[in-house]
């Protein structure tokens, strides 16, 4: 499940109110009618840049391959997602590599493999990454530009919010009492036990867990150290686990208490059965993760076709089903097409959430950058 150093910062919103390194080598080639140089899509900014929905569908099968990284099955249903991009488009084979690695490690593949059929396609990021990468990104505008709320995107489309969650602390209930508060966490009982999704200068649950732990601690999104400093009580305690979480290692109790995304944390119930996640009262701190296609695509239809799908209605209620809030929710329940059943089913929402700005988020990645290492070393 994590990206190794896991992904992601976040464009987030208050969820309350908007209810939104190398590569492993890549089988296959282009398919031989498409040039990546000479597609009509390579330039193309929105659909109507192309012509109709169904010329795109054409141009990407031509291309006949789609690259996909960092993409972890079991992260917000991304397993479901692809299977059925495959099966609606048996013409192109989906690549998809590397999906452990995090957001920064993405932009490091676009670089290693830059005019070659194995650079990625498209990217999935947190924030963070995204705003310093942005010379990375190909603008362009999805057909439901309109549903995506303007906080949540880049105003030409070079990134956008897609799916989106709460940081919350996952836990094995048979082994630790519940911790009601962050504070709890400092007790003996969760010495060697507590880890944190990736490095929170490169990984957006990471950066969004010392986030969480700043306004939880009485700081502010301007200043995340209150956050730095709770990390750093935390190792001199001695409960840091400083350990890569996946799936595997909270299967085998290796990791048995996680901060991470709440809709990332449910998913351990199916191996844990006495796994529970807790989002703590008080100020929660929500994130979205977000699409931006590769400037260099080797497949630059398919790219496109790619996002089309990633928010249509069908594929935004499979974000709902992995536990996710899709980007496009608000929208959809006015329009009646959200999956009424799966919408009742997500968790409340905390009463306060904070939603850091891009400057916040800047901010508090120069900060983390100067200080994270040194304070849990």
């Amino acid at each position: 499940m994590s990206r190794i150093l896991s992904r992601r910062a976040s464009a987030a919103v208050a969820l309350s109110t908007i209810a939104a390194l190398s590569l492993a080598a890549c089988a296959g080639t282009p398919g031989e009618n498409a040039s990546a140089e000479d597609s009509a899509a390579a330039t193309a900014t929105s659909l109507a840049d192309i012509g109709t929905f169904e010329e795109l569908e054409e141009l990407a099968k031509a291309e006949g391959q789609l690259n996909v990284i960092a993409l972890p099955r079991d992260w917000a249903n991304y397993g479901e997602i692809i299977d059925l991009f495959k099966s609606r488009y048996p013409e192109i084979t989906v690549n998809e590599q590397s999906p452990d690695v995090s957001s920064a490690e993405e932009i490091t593949a676009a670089e290693t493999n830059k005019g070659l059929d194995t650079a990625p396609d498209v990217f999935d990021l947190g924030l963070t990454v995204a705003l310093q990468s942005t010379e990375h990104f190909a603008p362009y505008q999805v057909e439901n530009w309109d549903d995506i709320p303007d906080a949540l995107k880049e105003p030409t489309g070079l990134f956008v919010g897609d799916y989106g969650g709460y940081m919350s602390v996952g836990y094995d209930s048979a082994k630790f009492d519940a911790p009601a508060e962050l504070a709890d966490l400092l007790d003996d009982q969760f010495r060697g036990s507590v880890a944190v999704n990736g490095d929170p200068t490169q990984a957006g649950a990471a950066f969004a867990a010392v986030g969480l732990a700043a306004v939880q601690s009485g700081g502010t999104l301007d200043d995340f150290q209150p956050g730095i400093d709770f990390f750093s009580e935390l190792n001199a305690a001695g409960n840091m686990l400083k350990l890569d979480v996946t799936s595997a290692t909270v299967a085998s109790g290796e990791t048995p208490v996680v901060f991470d995304w709440d809709y990332l944390n449910a998913t351990h119930k199916e191996s844990v059965p006495t796994w529970e996640t807790v989002v703590f009262d008080g100020v929660g701190y929500a994130g979205y993760y977000n699409q931006a296609i590769n400037v260099d695509a080797p497949n630059p239809a398919a790219a496109r076709l790619w996002q089309e799908f990633l928010f249509s209605d069908e594929v935004q209620n499979l974000w709902l089903a992995g536990g996710a809030r899709p980007v496009r929710m608000e929208a959809m329940i006015e329009a009646g097409t959200i999956d009424a059943e799966l919408a009742a089913a997500l968790p409340e929402a905390p009463a306060e959430t904070v939603v850091p700005t891009e400057a916040q988020s800047t901010g508090a990645g120069e900060l983390l950058g100067a200080n994270w290492a040194a304070a849990v070393q």
